[in-house]
């Protein structure tokens, strides 16, 4: 039996090993770092609240992307319900030094991602930046790796109309 501080002492294990990747997914789905901070402290928070329900420790780590991208999602919608009530979303102003980290390419990609479909962007962000596998994308998103592969070839391809390139 395992007592609240193994559970703590191992879900602080995950937070070490997997809070700069998820980070990264939140900021790159939302494009604002302080609520990505917030969905991935609030994805942690939930599993050491289910942690003594878990019953495949192993898929922590995917039980975390999960509950990042549905928080996520959670997010963006509320963003829309607030656009359509008349309330605007404007992301915080990034500084000049972290502009000018982005390159002009990496900020016209990133735009273009946007603009796609959330189901897109999540399964392009997973594939090309958090490099999952199709059967990892899969579980992590609860449809099949055919959909995956699908969905990938759908968003790359309206990717780069958006971009206007030719080759992809």
């Amino acid at each position: 039996m395992r007592t609240g501080d193994d559970a703590h002492d191992e879900v602080a294990a995950l937070f070490l090993e997997h809070r700069r990747g998820l980070l990264r997914l939140a900021v790159l789905l939302l494009d604002d770092e302080r609520v990505a901070e917030d969905v991935v402290q609030d994805a942690f928070a939930g599993l050491l609240r289910q942690w003594p329900r878990l019953r495949d420790r192993d898929r922590a780590a995917g039980y975390l992307r999960t509950s990042v991208i549905n928080r996520s999602r959670s997010q963006l919608r509320r963003r829309l319900v607030a656009r359509r009530t008349g309330l605007r979303y404007e992301p915080p102003a990034a500084s000049a030094e972290a502009n000018a980290l982005l390159g002009e390419d990496r900020r016209a990609v990133l735009a273009a991602l946007r603009r796609l479909p959330p189901r897109r962007q999540v399964v392009l962000v997973l594939r090309y930046y958090s490099e999952l596998s199709d059967d990892e994308i899969a579980e992590t998103l609860g449809i099949s790796p055919h959909t995956v592969r699908s969905t990938a070839s759908r968003a790359a391809r309206a990717l780069g109309e958006l971009l206007g390139e030719e080759d992809w």
